[in-house]
């Protein structure tokens, strides 16, 4: 895994991911638009966006589904003159997950602005 502040050190997450990502408001779709709008993303004062994610809850709802409750928090590390946003900084994230052999993926992900 790379360092922070390259677009490589996102993409090991996306090939879990379905095909189609929705990044910064953008539908992404296959690894190469999603490489390269993490790019993209990196080189912009988006790279002093970080987020961290708390596992809340984890539901089975078959021995290979499983929905999982999660807490998002961005940490917005912006100078005031590269304009910090005004959104909301904490989401209600929810994951469905399904196991395909040895790993889980996600099949669909929510989230939600909590203000």
């Amino acid at each position: 895994m790379s360092g922070r502040g390259e677009a490589t050190f996102c993409c090991p997450v996306a090939l879990r991911l379905s095909d189609s990502q929705l990044c910064f408001g953008r539908r992404l779709f296959g690894r190469e638009t999603f490489t390269s709008a993490m790019a993209e993303a990196l080189s912009s004062p988006l790279k002093d966006i970080r987020t961290s994610l708390e596992a809340d809850d984890i539901r089975f709802t078959t021995p290979d589904v499983a929905i999982v409750s999660r807490t998002e928090t961005v940490h917005d590390e912006r100078s005031e003159a590269e304009g910090s946003s005004e959104l909301p900084l904490v989401g209600a994230m929810t994951y469905v997950l399904t196991r395909q052999g040895d790993d889980w993926r996600i099949a669909l992900a929510q989230t939600t602005p909590v203000r």
